[in-house]
């Protein structure tokens, strides 16, 4: 980062109102942090160019997920601050404008650039090998936000039931997710599965809201309830260990999420609550509180394009004829500190080039029936967004297509709806009374 940079956020960090939560922000910044390091390790390529997974080389690894599996603790921060976002700007055209500009911005620069590179590399012949395998993978991370997407686009509703029922709003979305389950493994309802995409994730997103209302007072008990639960759940019923998907398994507790996976993250939950009191004094420290400001400046830039980044240290790697030893051996764990540390400098140099379109926008009046222009246009971004996530960017001119739920979506009829979403939302957004 240059000088600019670092004023910026040392005059962000200063002008920090003294009823700011400041530790939500450290655990935005530091969930986000984990699932880079984790897809950075995870990621096993072989000396053919195929992409392994740790996990499946080291399964008694898996163990490790029930910690540091923390898009539970990112999705839960999110709650709390789109509650107290949607209250300071209720109309819903300005609120979904306000919260995505930060969001679907770097997004869509990332899919535009991704999807050029993937036209050159495919026109050219370019596109097997590992250069092939990262075409698809790096669109994966993709889901993220598209599940963001939509809790932003739910949070006016969900924040009326929770205004009203409290914790009986929560309880109806985690009976849901029971409900799912059952369907699923007891019935052998076909795709009831996929109704715990909302269920499961929006009941930890719903978490987010009792806390900013103060309502979570035994962090405790809820992490005891929610570790107690994930245990039984996994040593008596169908769920496996892993709190992230891999490949192969018959059942993922990531996708689509389980009731597994909820209580995973009422165990994390609970947990960073108990934490907060030492996580609330560490983030008062000046040089932490700059630190965690200026991080959040370019958290999703960062998020998006740090498979590049790795992919490509391994890429060049390959290029330049190094040994690559096999996963989980020696010489593999030996490699993995100058391996991280380049593909922190990649992203680091990407975040440089990428950051300005993740800088904050100034609010703009919105017109009468904006609304309804923003809610078609999340409708599409998220669809785009997670059908990529599924196609990657493999086979754009042959129309590479994949399954979104149960409906065939091509990669690029991906691009175009995520592109449209983000129009439609910006125009909701910025066109004057």
């Amino acid at each position: 980062m240059g000088s600019r940079t670092r004023t910026s956020a040392r005059e962000l960090a200063a002008a920090t109102p003294a009823t700011r939560d400041r530790y939500v922000d450290l655990l935005r910044v530091a969930s986000l942090a984990v699932v880079v390091l984790g897809h950075w390790l995870m990621a096993a390529v072989t000396a053919d160019g195929q992409v392994g997974n740790l996990l499946a080389a080291v399964p008694e690894l898996q163990a490790v997920t029930w910690v540091f599996q923390v898009m539970p603790v990112f999705f839960f921060v999110g709650g709390f601050s789109h509650a107290l976002a949607h209250r300071s700007r209720p109309r819903y055209a300005a609120f979904l404008r306000a919260r995505l500009q930060r969001l679907l911005r770097p997004t869509m620069v990332f899919v535009g650039v991704w999807g050029a590179a993937a036209l050159v590399l495919q026109l050219s012949g370019a596109d097997g090998g590992l250069t092939g395998v990262a075409l698809r993978l790096v669109a994966q991370p993709l889901w993220f936000i598209g599940i963001y997407l939509a809790m932003v686009a739910f949070t006016p509703p969900l924040l009326r039931l929770h205004e009203r029922w409290g914790w009986g709003a929560f309880a109806a979305l985690a009976g849901g997710a029971v409900a799912v389950d059952v369907l699923r493994f007891a019935v052998g309802v076909p795709y009831v599965e996929f109704l715990n995409f909302a269920c499961v994730w929006l009941a930890v997103h719903q978490l987010g809201f009792l806390r900013a209302d103060g309502m979570i007072r035994r962090p405790a008990l809820l992490a005891g309830a929610g570790l107690v639960g994930a245990t039984a759940l996994v040593a008596l019923g169908p769920y496996p260990l892993s709190m992230v998907g891999m490949p192969g398994e018959k059942v993922s507790n990531m996708a689509p999420p389980t009731l597994a996976l909820l209580c995973h993250g009422l165990w994390l939950v609970g947990a960073v609550e108990l934490l907060r009191g030492p996580g609330g004094r560490l983030v008062a420290r000046a040089g932490v509180w700059r630190a965690v400001v200026a991080a959040n400046g370019i958290a999703m830039t960062a998020f998006l394009w740090h498979l590049t980044a790795m992919l490509g240290v391994y890429g060049a790697l390959l290029g330049i004829g190094a040994e690559l030893p096999a996963p989980a051996s020696g010489a593999w764990w030996a490699q993995v500190p100058p391996r991280f540390a380049a593909a922190g400098l990649l992203t680091a140099l990407l975040v440089a080039v990428f950051r300005r379109f993740e800088a904050p926008v100034p609010p703009a009046p919105v017109r009468d029936g904006g609304d309804g222009l923003a809610a078609l246009g999340i409708a599409l971004a998220l669809s785009g967004v997670l059908g990529l996530s599924l196609t990657g960017f493999a086979g754009l001119l042959e129309g590479h297509a994949a399954t979104l739920i149960a409906v065939p979506v091509t990669a690029p009829v991906a691009v175009g709806l995520a592109l449209a979403g983000w129009l439609l939302v910006e125009r909701a957004g910025r066109v004057g009374r």
